[in-house]
């Protein structure tokens, strides 16, 4: 059985309730579909060489101690084709490294720098904190595929969303904005062209009782080992 090592970018604690469903997830990945993940709790100010990893899962539990981290654990990802899955934080800060080392946006994260001239991130109008709500997935997209349906019911623990007036300039520069709700607010992204690259403002760590994965992060574990599998170019 291939075994992938996987960094769990975040700064742990007992409080976040996605962080302690972590351990019963990756034993459930490994009981249930044989996928085998050596995963390593990497604290945002130490996440500045995870290029020999062969996934990386941004958590939840912003704000997280070094955004810098945060948007360096993302940056490899996505330059070096390792499988990455951002879920709330993740995905804003995900969001936050594409905008600057990618389209050149000297934008910031109003829960990082509430002083910042110009925001990506914003706080969301109503707080999704502790709430559930339907996404539309866009049809065909890898988001999609992975759950099986064009619909799907999930919960956040958020308080944070994109700056709308900056989603032209996103589309146009290579992200794909594949989930939305139903007022058309984004909740999904992904790169079209990266191996897989995921990111999600709900969080899947909190579907159901926490002892059945959610279909993104078996799909993220199945990506993790498939990268452990390759093998090297001669």
């Amino acid at each position: 059985m291939t075994t992938a090592t996987v960094a769990l970018v975040g700064d742990r604690s007992p409080s976040v309730q996605a962080h302690t469903r972590v351990p019963a997830l990756l034993s459930a990945l490994q009981e249930r579909d044989g996928l085998a993940l050596d995963a390593y709790w990497i604290p945002t100010a130490e996440a500045d060489d995870l290029a020999g990893f062969d996934a990386i899962w941004m958590l939840p539990g912003s704000p997280y101690r070094s955004e810098a981290g945060a948007v360096n654990a993302a940056r490899t990802a996505r330059e070096h084709g390792i499988p990455f899955l951002g879920t709330c934080g993740g995905f804003q800060h995900a969001v936050l490294e594409y905008a600057r080392n990618v389209l050149g946006l000297a934008v910031a994260h109003a829960e990082n720098d509430p002083d910042a001239e110009e925001f990506l991130l914003l706080p969301l109008e109503c707080s999704l904190a502790g709430h559930e709500d339907e996404v539309r997935l866009a049809p065909g997209s890898l988001a999609e595929r992975i759950i099986g349906a064009e619909r799907t019911l999930e919960r956040y623990s958020c308080n944070f969303g994109i700056n709308a007036a900056y989603l032209p300039l996103l589309e146009a520069g290579g992200l794909r904005f594949s989930g939305r709700d139903e007022a058309g607010a984004v909740r999904v992204l992904e790169l079209p062209d990266h191996p897989f690259f995921l990111a999600t403002l709900f969080q899947p760590e909190l579907a159901g009782d926490g002892t059945r994965p959610h279909p993104i992060i078996t799909a993220f574990a199945s990506a993790a080992v498939a990268h452990a599998s390759r093998v090297p170019a001669l």
